[in-house]
């Protein structure tokens, strides 16, 4: 039985060890960027309310940090990573709650993210207005005030923004320019503002561990491609059908695609857990968890792939770059919650001793993996809609990078 498992078995929060044997406590603490347990609401209501309105600023901007992440190449790893994290955190104490990671830094960060853009978007309006004047008369006094006005503007909300930030990066913060300079000034006449913001920056770095996330991301992307990519490569393979060794390598292909569809979320659940190498490798503790729990494992495994499917529509059209931050918050949003509902899943597999009745759980292997070899089978016709052709195959979007790139 493993850490997770034997932990699971007893109630704890399990002390989960990384790859470098480095320990790392189970969440529900109050690390820094964790929140702290909720309130009683009984005795403090007004604090339990606060609580709740963190999380969920918490949530929503951790959604839109992730949407945008997941639309640039490299940086969708990152992204990975993080859910990857969320998903672990969710295995190791059963608590969905605990799967929005960095809830105590994030309402921060949405409040910067919102304040910026609200602020570059009139420097926007300005600069297009300049563009304009410029087009219709590039000699005139209006094209020539309004240049100035744009270089002024620029200037001034690029000052500003630093300021805000500076000043705490509270919504209030960038609406009082006034008051956020003055705390700027002061600190630069005192010396102090570098040291300041060189300090608060790394609290920040200290307590996401962007290098850590980056790293799980990449060796969760990675093995979950050792597992995907033989399978499809034969479910990919048909190019004459009228061959017929063709068309029992693709089915083969297929149905083996089908039976690792319905491992790999929970490898990479555990190993978000306990990311170490060998826990891809570990199918026997899956296949465990499917015998104590078929269930909820299979009612996990058809929603993650269930919202996973529809993602295909929106690749009909190569979309242009401009395009791709409007459809990146579609995958997050769709595949987040369900990638959740597999690390509870996992945990709640995890923590039961006895097996479920075989007069239960064969029917129900059998529904989820006839569901699973329609979902193959659909996938299997993507390419000719998709505007990636074969490609499409290869994306898994449900356990792999969150991007309709």
């Amino acid at each position: 039985m493993t850490d997770v498992e034997s932990a699971a078995d007893r109630g704890d929060a399990p002390v989960i060890r990384t790859g470098a044997g480095e320990p790392v406590a189970g969440p529900g603490g109050t690390a820094a960027g964790d929140l702290p347990p909720c309130p009683d609401p009984r005795r403090h209501p007004l604090r339990a309310v606060a609580w709740l309105l963190t999380l969920g600023t918490g949530l929503a901007s951790l959604l839109l940090l992730l949407a945008m992440l997941a639309a640039f190449p490299v940086l969708n790893v990152l992204a990975l990573g993080t859910m990857l994290e969320a998903e672990g955190r969710v295995v190791r104490s059963g608590r969905l709650r605990d799967g929005i990671p960095f809830a105590g830094l994030l309402p921060r960060i949405g409040t910067v993210v919102l304040g910026g853009w609200l602020w570059l978007l009139v420097v926007r309006l300005v600069s297009d207005a300049a563009a304009d004047a410029a087009l219709i008369d590039p000699a005139g006094a209006s094209a020539r005030g309004w240049a100035a006005a744009r270089l002024a503007v620029t200037a001034g909300v690029g000052i500003h923004l630093i300021a805000a930030v500076f000043a705490g990066g509270g919504l209030v913060d960038f609406f009082r320019p006034i008051r956020s300079a003055r705390r700027l000034g002061a600190a630069l006449l005192r010396g102090t503002a570098w040291a300041t913001a060189a300090a608060a920056l790394a609290d920040g770095v200290a307590a996401v561990r962007p290098g850590r996330l980056f790293s799980l991301g990449a060796r969760g992307l990675l093995g979950g491609l050792l597992w995907l990519v033989p399978p499809t490569l034969l479910l990919s393979s048909l190019r004459d059908t009228t061959r017929p060794w063709g068309v029992v390598v693709t089915v083969v292909g297929g149905l083996l695609l089908a039976v690792v569809l319905s491992w790999v979320p929970f490898l990479q659940a555990r190993f978000a857990a306990d990311p170490r190498w060998h826990v891809f490798l570990d199918l026997s503790a899956v296949r465990g968890m499917w015998r104590r729990a078929p269930l909820v494992m299979g009612l996990a495994v058809v929603l993650l792939y269930g919202l996973s499917l529809p993602l295909s529509l929106f690749k009909i059209v190569a979309a242009p770059r401009d395009a791709v931050l409007l459809l990146t918050p579609i995958f997050i949003v769709t595949i987040y919650p369900a990638r959740l509902a597999v690390g509870w899943a996992a945990h709640h597999a995890a923590g039961r001793e006895a097996d479920g009745w075989r007069i239960v759980r064969w029917p129900l292997g059998a529904i989820v993996m006839g569901l699973l070899l329609a979902y193959v089978f659909l996938l299997f016709f993507t390419p000719a809609i998709d505007a990636f052709g074969r490609r499409v195959l290869f994306d898994h979007h449900a356990v792999l990078l969150p991007t309709p790139m």
